[in-house]
């Protein structure tokens, strides 16, 4: 269920980040044959701080073409992960859509891409346990008249979005009253049409919340106190095929090797390196 440029808004990055709609991977790591040393991992490169692509070479970066490379920390759990059960990694850069797809096509070996495992996905795949926890939030414009709501009902008759496919667009309806607008095809669209004033608000999870505020000052993050917001799971997952039992057996051992006070802090310095913050 958010990783990681220069002093860009989130317009821009939307701008730069466009290419990430793919129906294929477009990563070379995609074209080639799996084999035992490699564990290729599929994300969005585009859904900070989670993961984002970037045409700068850093200390946590992996290539996903001859020239980008994706960040975020959905990277770095997968360089660790991969690391722990001697692999080296690949990232590969598709669209959410494509990605259990791929996954099932033998395109990739793991989905870590902010993933929560929701019933319907379960179907498909199999998921670790849970490798971060978040929070669910809604983002509003910083004078608008609900950056002072205290619960859901406070949003009674605003216009909502979420992004398509993603559990961010199903909670919507627990709003009492709103107007839910159509699923925008990815979340820099979704803040683009809140800046534009299409939308009221756009639901997300904290840490890219919080991304999207520090880049856009006139945007501000809507939290609610316990019982007041909404009931979803905010845990992300890993997904690998239904029968893959080795690897999701090697990565639930790796991930309990990780303790909390790691995964949080990692997070905290994807939030603080993501585009936006970039210098």
């Amino acid at each position: 269920m958010n990783t990681i440029r220069k002093s860009l808004t989130v317009l821009a990055c939307a701008a730069l980040l466009t290419g990430c709609a793919s129906n294929t991977p477009t990563s070379t790591a995609a074209s080639s044959s799996n084999s035992s040393d490699t564990l290729r991992v599929g994300m969005e490169c585009n859904y900070a701080p989670f993961n984002w692509s970037t045409t700068k070479e850093g200390e946590y970066t992996q290539p996903i073409s001859s020239a980008d490379y994706c960040d975020g920390y959905d990277v770095v759990v997968a360089k660790n992960l991969a690391d722990k059960i001697g692999k080296k990694v690949e990232i590969v850069k598709l669209d959410w859509d494509n990605l259990i797809l791929s996954l099932n096509n033998n395109q990739i070996d793991a989905v870590i891409a902010g993933m929560t495992a929701t019933d319907e996905r379960k179907q498909q795949v199999n998921f670790t346990d849970p490798y971060y926890v978040s929070e669910e939030v809604l983002i509003v414009k910083k004078d608008s008249q609900y950056t002072s709501a205290a619960g859901l009902e406070d949003f009674k008759g605003a216009t909502v979005q979420g992004q398509m496919n993603t559990i961010y667009d199903e909670v919507i309806d627990q709003i009492p009253g709103v107007n839910h607008m159509p699923a925008a095809e990815t979340f820099p669209a979704a803040i683009q049409a809140l800046q534009a004033g299409s939308v009221d608000a756009v639901t997300s999870e904290l840490p890219v919340a919080n991304g999207v505020v520090s880049a856009n000052p006139d945007l501000a993050v809507v939290r609610f106190a316990e019982g007041k917001g909404f009931k979803a799971d905010t845990s992300v997952s890993i997904a690998v095929r239904k029968n893959d039992d080795e690897l999701l057996n090697a990565l639930q051992d790796a991930l309990k090797t990780i303790d909390t006070d790691t995964r949080n802090t990692w997070m905290e310095e994807a939030v603080n390196r993501q585009p936006a913050n970039e210098e």
